[in-house]
């Protein structure tokens, strides 16, 4: 996997290779080092690949030699993940758009990492009234005592909250930044920032070093979303990054969850248009939330670890293997299965059929499936 990795290091550093690009790169040689060694008219046959595209790959692949790229890479960057790496996230990879390299500074937990550890991801607005504040504040607080780590964007208002709110609670929270990992924005958030590399993670896609940029912040949305596997947005005004985080999670199909608020709180109008188009209420019973994001009780704990026997499987077909491979451990939508199987839409539906009807796959609203 090291050699792997150094080549999806290599296609990230050429301009106009995307991370959707990169996926059907994948798909089609099967590693990103046999896609390295391809002709271009073998890249021409992917979806994508145009004329200006082909053309950008054969003048800068002649200058990039891999793994000295790596080695001069990780002298700025000694800490990444690529979607070669087991402890790449695995949620985040179930999406259309995994960010290629994904670098991270603080303490990793690979329960996270592995989708063992739930994360609920916290956004909203940059300036709360104290009604938003004193919610995330009591959210992030019963989150982090349930069990749940607690993700957000290290933005002023919110974000703050609830990444303080988590840790004095003694629970863990990721920080996903549209900077360098090394570089703190807002740098009023120092002592967070601090606190957050003890007590969890702060993550980017971005390389050591690299600055603000407001491009950059609508982009990690997608990776707080992806990471996700509930979004909760407490106050939001219309025009709000929040929103394009819940726009991210209902593509990844992910839970999405409202604070509601006054019909003419300004901050409240984002959060009002997310319960009118189908998301869930936060309620002031805050034991109905954690129930329904799958919290387990602390009380009464009863060993209920399954057996040899109830962990085996009956002997499956390829095709049916090769689906239930690649079923999240959270719930997964239709399209992303039908993506990342590479098997045509009819197959796929056959097959999850058959698993259903075997007991191995259940199907939730909105064609969703997962593990049973």
């Amino acid at each position: 996997m090291s050699e792997e990795r150094a080549y999806w290091l290599a296609w990230a550093q050429i301009s106009g290779i995307g991370p959707v690009l990169l996926q059907r790169l994948q798909q089609h040689f099967g590693t990103l080092a046999a896609a390295w060694q391809a002709s271009q008219a073998q890249l021409a046959e992917v979806e994508g690949f145009g004329m200006q595209t082909l053309t950008k790959v054969v003048q800068q692949r002649s200058r990039l030699h891999p793994q000295q790229l790596l080695i001069q890479h990780q002298k700025e960057n000694p800490h990444f993940w690529t979607p070669a790496d087991a402890e790449y996230p695995q949620l985040l990879l179930e999406t259309p758009s995994p960010p290629p390299i994904l670098y991270y500074r603080g303490e990793v937990e690979l329960s996270e990492n592995l989708g063992q550890k739930p994360l609920v991801a916290i956004v909203g607005t940059r300036k709360p009234s104290d009604y938003g504040i004193r919610w995330t504040r009591q959210i992030s607080i019963a989150l982090a005592k349930n069990g749940f780590t607690v993700v957000s964007g290290m933005a002023e208002g919110i974000d703050t909250e609830s990444h303080s709110a988590a840790m004095k609670a003694g629970g863990r929270t990721i920080a996903v930044v549209g900077t360098g990992v090394d570089v703190i924005y807002p740098h009023k958030n120092q002592d967070l920032y601090n606190q957050i590399l003890k007590n969890g993670l702060v993550v980017s896609e971005y390389p050591a070093k690299t600055p603000p940029d407001r491009i950059h912040f609508p982009r990690r949305n997608r990776i707080i979303a992806g990471l996700s596997r509930a979004i909760l947005v407490i106050e939001a005004p219309l025009k709000s990054g929040a929103l394009i985080t819940a726009s991210y999670a209902n593509d990844f199909g992910r839970d999405v969850y409202a604070l509601p608020g006054r019909l003419d709180d300004y901050p409240s109008q984002g959060c009002l248009k997310l319960i009118n188009q189908g998301a869930s209420l936060i309620l002031k019973e805050l034991d109905e939330l954690l129930k329904m994001l799958g919290a387990i009780p602390q009380i009464d704990v009863v060993d209920t670890s399954p057996t040899s026997e109830q962990l085996s499987l009956p002997t499956l077909s390829p095709e049916l293997q090769q689906v239930i491979n690649v079923i999240a451990l959270d719930t997964m939508p239709f399209d992303l299965l039908v993506q990342k199987t590479g098997m045509n839409t009819s197959a796929v539906s056959s097959a999850l059929l058959q698993l259903e009807l075997m007991g191995l796959v259940s199907q939730l609203p909105g064609m969703r499936y997962q593990k049973v």
